[in-house]
């Protein structure tokens, strides 16, 4: 699917379009994608995002480490293919992670996070500081993040979503290619985080992106 230009649309027309796409990829995740111990819910406040968000729980309590459900589905490990990778320090996110509070959905292990962004998250400083501020915190918790941003950047993220979250994590600036302003942002959280970014613009198709499970494992999700 090629990205359309969406600042021809009203906000609250947007707004059906990530809510219809959100139950998609729950739909394809929940239906072949996935491990049997894990499952898709769309539209869980509790990650703390808003509306159009998907989490990925497991149903199980076993430990990390790329597996073969009984279903046959394997997570892939090579690393996933984007123009862009970075990698946070060791030592800084050790030290970011002594403030993290720990978060339970529905009674089991939230894993990851799909999130589309909207108008509204970067509308206003207070929308957009806690958007910043929720990405951080579940990474802090190793808890993975897909952010699908398909929006310009605007003068609180004149770098896109992927420069203001890495700096709100790392303290690094990322500047972003001039011709592919909008983003697609993978984020691994382990020991260190590591983010898989593909850069796009209007008219580009939109890539599959990996969605990691566990560090080290991830699935390829078709937006």
């Amino acid at each position: 699917m090629p990205v359309h230009d969406w600042t021809r649309v009203e906000a609250g027309i947007f707004h059906a379009f990530p809510h219809a796409w959100i139950q998609e990829l729950s739909r394809a995740l929940n239906d072949d994608l996935l491990p049997d111990d894990y499952y898709a819910l769309p539209e869980q406040h509790a990650a703390g995002f808003g509306p159009d968000v998907l989490t990925l729980q497991a149903s199980t309590g076993e430990g990390p480490g790329p597996r073969t459900s009984e279903g046959g589905v394997s997570l892939l490990v090579s690393p996933p293919k984007v123009q862009v990778t970075a990698e946070t320090d060791m030592e800084f996110y050790r030290r970011k992670q002594n403030a993290v509070v720990v978060r339970h959905v529905s009674g089991d292990r939230m894993v990851a996070v799909v999130e589309v962004v909207s108008p509204g998250n970067k509308a206003g400083r207070h929308a957009f500081r806690s958007f910043l501020e929720k990405a951080g915190e579940l990474l802090d918790q190793r808890i993975h993040l897909l952010v699908l941003d398909l929006h310009p950047p605007t003068p609180r993220d004149p770098h896109g979503i992927h420069a203001a979250i890495w700096e709100e994590i790392t303290g690094q600036e990322y500047v972003a290619p001039a011709s592919k302003p909008l983003t697609l942002a993978a984020y691994e959280s382990g020991l260190t985080v590591r983010a898989y970014v593909e850069p796009l613009a209007v008219g580009d198709r939109l890539a599959d992106m990996p969605l990691f499970l566990e560090p080290g494992g991830h699935v390829l999700v078709p937006l």
